[in-house]
């Protein structure tokens, strides 16, 4: 018995000393990015888009739109883009071997015609079979490649787009009409300090859109659904906007992020050989800049906002959490030399150990917690006390930063200003630790698992569009 003692008491303390760790870490972070935000929302940002938007003109912008029978959700997606507020820009839908019908959906909707383009190899890629031109919009062009991957996508868009900027938008993205100005206002203002910017990304399930415009936003009725809508709030207003202050983003979404394509080429463009594609070459630019000695950053600016669809089925939702996970895994594991490496600055002594501890390997030590809790109260005695104060930490680190992240929301952002919607909200918070949280942290240690067995499937998303009506859990 003395051995199991002093085996629970060692894994009981590993265990809160780690979450005590990740608490100050979160509270650290909220407080950095509430007074930045603080600052922000005294701005007047319509007064200060139309200040700068002569700026704008000499950073022309390529929209680089991947799609991969993405037919319910592109056509709203390219109309989004049309409706942009932005004074030069093409678009470019690379459809990367749909086997639906969305290649013939955007041809027909958009008018396309067959052209002949000379495309320059900058970044190597699967092979183009036709690139066509809309007759009615003169900046929208359609790349029909062979299927080569989301990142293949990517990199085909480079090679065909004309401008030195490019902006990446998933296929199911709606943007709103001043994202783009937003997003590119550091890069603009910063002259050429900032070579990458991602914008915010919000759950548009449940909006009333028309024409590739969000005219309503409303919670969804989906449980599975509202969930996502405060991690995603806890995690972007929170988490990337501290470390974005300090120049230690490691991911930028690749639903909404804008690239100097100089940089993007030099880093090798997008990854095929890694899930996450997104955060290799944001890990990759880092590295470049470091090595080269140059004084670039690479900055998230919550103000634009890039609407998505979440999965509305925990099927789909898993494999969407265990294939993230295992592409942050498969990006530190790649770049492990720059894990406390000097040479990498703060990059590797500050933002490389979080992103191990914390995102990382984070998911085994708290579900290890969880099953500590249940552990405890079966064998009683002195392990209440470590089985309550962990529950105790759960609570603040699930509950208490997830009604914050809420509050912090409609009060920076009003993107959900109803009363009763915010209510539901922290009531439902107040049940995370109980289903939605050990669901994840299972999904994404899956991920794990998933990277030592060297799988590399994406699994299936299914997309039912946007504006769809939601389904109840």
């Amino acid at each position: 018995m003395k051995i199991i003692d002093y085996c629970m008491m060692f894994f009981g303390g590993i265990i809160l000393f780690y979450m005590l760790f990740v608490i100050v870490s979160y509270c650290t972070m909220f407080i950095i990015a509430m007074l930045d935000l603080r600052k922000r929302y005294r701005l007047d940002l319509s007064e200060y888009d139309d200040a700068h938007i002569d700026a704008f003109y000499s950073k022309p912008v390529s929209l680089l739109v991947p799609a991969y029978n993405e037919e319910v959700g592109v056509v709203d997606t390219v109309y989004s883009l049309l409706n942009l507020r932005y004074p030069q820009t093409e678009i470019i839908i690379i459809n990367d071997g749909s086997t639906d019908q969305t290649l013939q959906t955007v041809i027909e909707h958009f008018q396309m015609k067959p052209i002949n383009k000379i495309v320059r190899t900058n970044i190597p890629t699967k092979d183009i079979k036709q690139i066509y031109e809309s007759e009615i919009y003169k900046n929208c062009i359609l790349v029909d490649k062979e299927n080569g991957g989301k990142a293949d996508a990517l990199n085909v868009g480079i090679n065909v787009s004309q401008y030195p900027y490019f902006c990446s938008i998933d296929g199911d993205s709606i943007l709103d009409e001043k994202s783009l100005l937003r997003v590119m206002k550091p890069i603009i203002l910063s002259d050429g300090e900032v070579i990458a910017a991602g914008g915010n990304i919000r759950i548009a399930n449940g909006a009333k859109m028309q024409f590739g415009s969000i005219y309503e936003t409303q919670l969804p009725s989906n449980y599975l659904v509202i969930m996502q809508v405060i991690e995603y709030l806890r995690a972007f207003l929170m988490g990337r906007i501290a470390l974005s202050k300090f120049n230690l983003v490691l991911i930028i979404s690749g639903a909404f992020s804008v690239f100097s394509k100089k940089w993007a080429v030099e880093a090798g463009g997008y990854s095929t050989n890694i899930i996450g594609e997104d955060m290799e070459l944001v890990v990759n630019i880092h590295r470049l800049i470091k090595e080269k000695k140059e004084n670039k950053r690479i900055e998230f600016v919550p103000d634009p906002v890039c609407w998505t669809e979440a999965p509305q089925t925990l099927g789909v939702l898993r494999n969407q959490r265990r294939r993230w996970h295992q592409g942050l895994f498969e990006s530190l594991w790649m770049h492990k030399k720059m894990t406390l490496n000097p040479r990498y600055g703060m990059i590797g002594f500050l933002s490389f150990p979080y992103f191990w501890l914390v995102e990382c390997l984070g998911p085994l030590v708290e579900l290890g917690g969880y099953i500590y809790i249940v552990i405890a109260f079966f064998l009683g005695k002195i392990y209440y006390e470590v089985a309550l104060m962990l529950l105790l930490l759960f609570v603040i680190y699930g509950v208490i930063f997830s009604i914050a992240a809420i509050l912090f929301e409609s009060w920076s952002m009003n993107t959900y200003p109803k009363k009763r919607e915010l209510l539901r909200m922290i009531l439902l918070a107040f049940t995370e630790i109980f289903w939605y949280r050990p669901l994840t942290l299972f999904w994404r240690c899956e991920g794990l698992l998933r990277f030592v067995l060297r799988k590399s499937d994406w699994g299936n998303m299914k997309r039912v569009g946007i504006a769809e009506k939601e389904k109840s859990v």
